[in-house]
């Protein structure tokens, strides 16, 4: 007779990732609360009904996935979520921080790109001769990051590498909120250029801003749009932060490392034209995961290896389980 005892993970939002990121999206609640009363900004009633919607439809599948102890959909739900709760917060208390009107920082930031030896009026003249189609894929891919965020919450989730996506998530989160952070000690408007000078080049997400970060900063914008928010932040480059992130997360699944890494470097190339970003933003960046990857990994259990962690299949045989929603369930298969 042999027996075979393997022991199902615990519902997902046990684990000390998890915890630290509901921790920070907290403290980012409570400081856009404080700040933005403090400066006096509001709401647009109306235009939050969209992202509310939102939210709710995401709670409900957290909700459902609780009741049905579906650990892969409550990952999944958490892990999105989390990401939508710190998107907007994050974004709304980095608006918060640009109204506070510190000194800009842009010309340091140019002339460290210059010390690096990037001459930035060469190297648009040379890249709007690049072919369109090239010029496309480069925008796609900086464009994308949404979508591959989706794909990494989907793909870990349907794996069932839930401590993965944990780890994942909180890295993301704890990027962003560095980045933030960073925002308001050192604000830039970014590497700027007029679209309108050249013939191929994209106008870049820091050129489409500026009128919104003058705003910001002139106190002309104090009730704030919830359907239509973006992201404000120079340096360090979140674009570049997370696209390491995410591929680092989808590195566990063979078949989409080399499409990954290829992706994310697209990602990563393609920030300083299409995001507006100076190089020692995306420097920056790429030092920042590193960092946050470094420390979301830390709150993962030492005693297994948390890229093996998976919730398992639903077993073929009879199972004995006990315990309720929150407990560890234990599959007994014996023969003869």
């Amino acid at each position: 007779m042999s027996r075979y005892l393997t022991m199902r993970p615990p519902i997902p939002g046990t684990f000390r990732a998890d915890a630290v990121t509901w921790w920070v999206i907290a403290g980012l609640a409570l400081g856009c609360l404080l700040l933005g009363h403090a400066l006096g900004f509001g709401l647009l009633p109306a235009r939050a009904a969209l992202p509310a919607t939102g939210l709710a439809a995401l709670a409900g599948a957290l909700l459902t996935g609780r009741l049905r102890a579906d650990a892969r959909l409550i990952a999944g739900a958490t892990a999105f979520l989390q990401m939508t709760l710190f998107t907007i917060l994050g974004v709304v208390f980095a608006y918060l921080l640009a109204a506070a009107s510190h000194p800009l920082w842009d010309r340091w930031l140019t002339a460290a790109d210059a010390r690096l030896g990037f001459d930035w009026p060469a190297m648009l003249a040379k890249a709007d001769q690049l072919p369109a189609a090239i010029l496309l894929i480069g925008g796609l891919a900086y464009h994308s990051l949404v979508l591959q965020m989706v794909v990494c919450i989907v793909v870990l989730a349907g794996t069932g590498r839930l401590e993965r996506l944990q780890t994942t998530i909180a890295a993301a989160i704890l990027a962003g909120s560095v980045t933030i952070l960073f925002s308001g000690l050192l604000p830039a408007t970014g590497n700027l250029f007029d679209p309108d000078h050249y013939r191929h080049l994209w106008p870049s997400v820091a050129w489409g801003d500026r009128d919104l970060v003058a705003g910001l900063r002139d106190g002309a914008i104090r009730k704030l749009d919830l359907s239509h928010i973006t992201g404000i932040v120079s340096f360090p480059s979140y674009h570049a932060a997370l696209a390491v992130i995410l591929f680092r997360g989808v590195y566990a699944i063979g078949s989409l490392r080399v499409p990954g890494a290829i992706w994310a470097g697209l990602t990563i190339v393609a920030t300083p034209l299409f995001g507006g970003h100076y190089i020692v933003d995306v420097l920056a960046g790429l030092l920042l995961s590193v960092i946050a990857l470094g420390v979301a990994r830390g709150f993962a259990p030492t005693s297994q290896d948390p890229d093996r962690m998976r919730a398992p299949r639903r077993p073929a045989t009879a199972a004995l389980h006990t315990g309720g929603l929150g407990r560890c369930k234990l599959d007994l298969e014996v023969t003869h």
